[in-house]
């Protein structure tokens, strides 16, 4: 009888126990769950909103209003290099997420700063193409073509420059954080999202550049 009684105070306790671990434990999961599924939406939405800008772009590139097209002003040396420097910086990120995994400082910060600087390189080169074409009389106002041109490869260099600030914070986050879970999970966000850019460059380089310059 004490023995079954010992046991049956050992399984009260045990049950009075388990809830709070649960709970603890389910919660840590819904925020995992939350903070993914949040980002997943901002990322679908950017995806939706980057669809418009290209069927608005599709549907005005013929519209030049007897100024210059594509294959008058794209300057495709100059775009290959931009190209380079964001799937390149795409590798880098790439790498850079697993030092992060394996707690490896070095494979880490170097490959962040190498994904800062091929990403710089590129915002700086699309904004030496953006202040020539406008010194050739080529900027947005000159017709519905160039007005689109603009939207949208302006859109995406701007996202660009905000992702550069997104990886800056999370340099800063694991210098002052280390490796925690919830840092890791944030690196992956920015992961995410520096490589949906890369992707979105891609149909611009095709739709935008090359089929411009064929046309």
């Amino acid at each position: 009888m004490s023995t079954a009684g010992t046991d049956f105070a050992l399984a009260g306790g045990a049950v009075a126990a388990v809830p709070v671990a649960v709970h603890a434990e389910q919660s840590v999961a819904s925020k995992r769950i939350v903070t993914a599924f949040g980002f997943w939406v901002f990322l679908l939405s950017d995806v939706v909103m980057f669809s418009a800008f290209f069927a608005t772009y599709v549907v005005l590139v013929d519209a030049t209003a007897g100024g210059p097209s594509g294959k008058d002003v794209f300057n495709l040396s100059a775009v290959a290099l931009e190209t380079a420097c964001l799937l390149l910086s795409s590798f880098t990120c790439g790498m850079a997420g697993l030092g992060a995994r394996a707690r490896n400082n070095f494979m880490y910060y170097g490959n962040m700063i190498a994904t800062f600087l091929l990403g710089a390189a590129f915002v700086l080169l699309e904004i030496r193409d953006f202040a020539g074409m406008v010194a050739q009389g080529a900027g947005p106002s000159r017709s519905a073509f160039l007005s689109a041109y603009f939207a949208l490869v302006g859109c995406h260099g701007l996202h660009v420059s905000l992702g550069l600030l997104f990886l800056l914070t999370m340099i800063a986050q694991v210098y002052a954080k280390g490796y925690r879970a919830d840092i890791r999970r944030r690196l992956l966000c920015f992961n995410l999202f520096w490589h949906t850019l890369d992707i979105i460059w891609v149909g611009i380089f095709t739709v935008v550049y090359l089929l411009g310059v064929a046309r």
